[in-house]
């Protein structure tokens, strides 16, 4: 049984606070409305000194850089920044070694609070430069995007991409606190919310049948208004399943493979198609979930109605479903698909984990796929590809 310190910030009525039990690591979610304006506030707890360094993106700073700074200096907290190119090619050592000599230009101390404001590429690349700065310094996650409130701010994994794969260099290095501020989802674009959605169904899929049920009669009323109760549920339920996996399996060695359901075919499919805006993380992820599905069936472990039922969720919410034909050299082939999926660091004595489903909620590991059965359902899937 893992004990927790007393939770550092105190929401809200308005607000929900979700606890990551990890012994003096612990730390708290906080997801509502209106966090970023209580931001100084809601931090004050958790600093060691009134300064903290701010990473945004170029998408990010014009709508929330100044009304974080305004609401740090309200509680006397300084705060200087560094805003990088918006997108997943920041995930790279040049970006991370600019944006590390721009925090020791500032002159970080070890008691300065790293902050990431954005997506899921700022919080990875933040996450990472706080915990190789001065050998490792406090970071905030302030998570702007679905995605990343739902997902990547939670649990520490912070890094960066190379040519031979997604996330590959990186750290484990647990936030101090995590604000998921639900008015920021007002400005993101539709595609985003809805890719930002994918990981939401991935808890449901993975592990909470009755949660994935509840989606399939809420997802348009939670997707049509991202300041709504539904869309707060969906937060909060997410959050609080990937803290309790963390609590259990901090460093990914048992459990917390399970929250890798449909990336191992979702990073083959980014790798394919450049890491671009013409697929989406969690577009990648959806498609990844949908073939883990028709994987399992193909191979007799869960139903066909049961991979067929995913595959219609993501269809009746407007999520695209088919493969893309094209990526950045040329036509996808089945055989670069499981060439990229041999690079996952989930990989074992050159065999590929899969996370594949007994039944929708009951998601298991195993390396035990026959080559021959991925490449006829990857085939199937590219016959499809538009």
């Amino acid at each position: 049984m893992k004990t927790t310190t007393a939770a550092a910030v105190t929401p809200d009525s308005a607000s929900a606070l979700v606890r990551v039990a990890l012994d003096a690591r612990s730390y708290d979610i906080v997801v509502g409305p209106g966090l970023l304006a209580r931001a100084g506030e809601l931090m004050t707890p958790v600093l060691k000194q009134r300064r903290v360094f701010i990473v945004t993106d170029g998408n990010v700073a014009p709508l929330y850089l100044q009304p974080l700074i305004q609401s740090l200096g309200k509680s006397d907290i300084r705060a200087d920044h560094a805003v990088v190119p918006a997108g997943e090619g920041s995930k790279d050592f040049a970006h991370l070694n600019t944006l590390v000599d721009n925090m020791l230009a500032a002159k970080c101390e070890r008691a300065t609070m790293i902050v990431a404001l954005g997506g899921g590429v700022v919080g990875d690349l933040a996450g990472f430069a706080a915990s190789i700065l001065l050998r490792g310094v406090d970071f905030v996650q302030i998570p702007t995007t679905l995605l990343s409130q739902v997902d990547s701010s939670v649990g520490g994994k912070t890094g960066i991409n190379t040519s031979a794969g997604k996330n590959l260099i990186g750290s484990f290095h647990q936030p101090r606190l995590v604000l998921a501020d639900t008015d920021t989802l007002k400005t993101l674009p539709h595609r985003e919310l809805l890719s930002g959605y994918a990981e939401v169904v991935k808890y449901g899929l993975l592990g909470d049948a009755a949660f994935f049920s509840w989606l399939e009669q809420n997802a348009k009323s939670a997707l049509a208004a991202s300041s709504s109760d539904a869309m707060r549920h969906c937060i909060v339920t997410s959050c609080e399943a990937k803290a309790r996996v963390v609590a259990a399996d901090e460093r990914e060695g048992g459990v917390r493979a399970l929250l890798n359901l449909g990336h191992t075919f979702g990073h083959a499919l980014e790798a394919e198609c450049g890491y671009g805006d013409s697929l989406l993380h969690g577009e990648a992820v959806a498609m990844g979930m949908i073939l883990a599905f028709d994987l399992s069936a193909h191979l007799n472990l869960c139903s066909a109605d049961d991979a067929a039922r995913v595959r219609a969720h993501f269809d009746a919410v407007g999520m695209r479903t088919t493969l893309p034909r094209w990526g950045v050299r040329g036509a996808i082939t089945t055989e670069r698909l499981i060439a990229h999926m041999g690079q996952d660091k989930k990989n074992q004595d050159g065999a590929i984990t899969f996370i594949l489903a007994r039944r929708i909620g009951d998601a298991f590991t195993t390396r035990a796929v026959p080559r021959a059965a991925l490449e006829q359902v990857l085939t199937r899937a590219l016959e499809t590809a538009s």
